[in-house]
């Protein structure tokens, strides 16, 4: 019986290890942004996506919405160019959580 209380345990801890949420916060960190499933190989059920990559993993964004920024399918929108953005927010499990999102504009970048 102890035995079974001990295993019963176990399991128990492993399943809330498992459940508990993958936070990461950053700050005015410059990320490689532009639609998931046409540059980045995501997939969704929706169609176009925003997402970022940040330590060459992609996520998929919360926050703001991918033609927030320009027509996504213009010839230089997120469905055909991968853009530098300026963001800060949260990973929490596979999606950052954008509290700000800025295009760097690298034209002016040296």
């Amino acid at each position: 019986m102890k035995k079974i209380a001990l295993l019963l345990l176990t399991l128990a801890s492993f399943s809330v290890s498992a459940q508990q949420e993958k936070r990461r916060e950053l700050k005015n960190q410059v990320v490689e942004a532009s639609c998931g499933q046409c540059n980045f190989g995501m997939t969704s059920k929706k169609g176009c996506d925003l997402a970022v990559k940040i330590d060459g993993q992609a996520y998929f964004v919360e926050g703001t919405k991918i033609d927030q920024h320009g027509d996504a399918h213009a010839h230089d929108g997120f469905c055909n160019a991968v853009k530098k953005a300026k963001v800060t927010g949260e990973i929490k499990n596979d999606t950052f959580v954008v509290t700000e999102f800025t295009l760097v504009d690298e034209k002016t970048k040296k």
